[in-house]
């Protein structure tokens, strides 16, 4: 999957995890000529980027529900991970 291909197709994170196995099955099997390793091996690499971005953005959306003293629901941001 080249770059141009994520913008045209409109990517979705499960069309690039698929993919992304497919090229660990394919470089673990070690038939690939070097070159063709090469580009599998950059092809992955950006893919991993789009979905570590994905994931970021998903991450960024999620909110908790928390229960008031109350018993009123509030939302409010994920804490960090750090």
């Amino acid at each position: 999957m080249k770059d141009q291909d994520m913008e045209n197709e409109k990517t979705t994170f499960e069309s690039a995890i698929a993919r992304l196995e497919e090229i660990v099955r394919s470089l673990e099997s070690g038939s690939a000529p070097l070159d063709e390793s090469l580009a599998l091996y950059e092809e992955g690499v950006k893919l991993v980027r789009f979905c570590n971005e994905k994931l970021e953005y998903a991450e960024q959306r999620v909110k908790l529900l928390v229960e008031g003293a109350d018993g009123s629901l509030t939302e409010a941001d994920l804490p960090d991970r750090g």
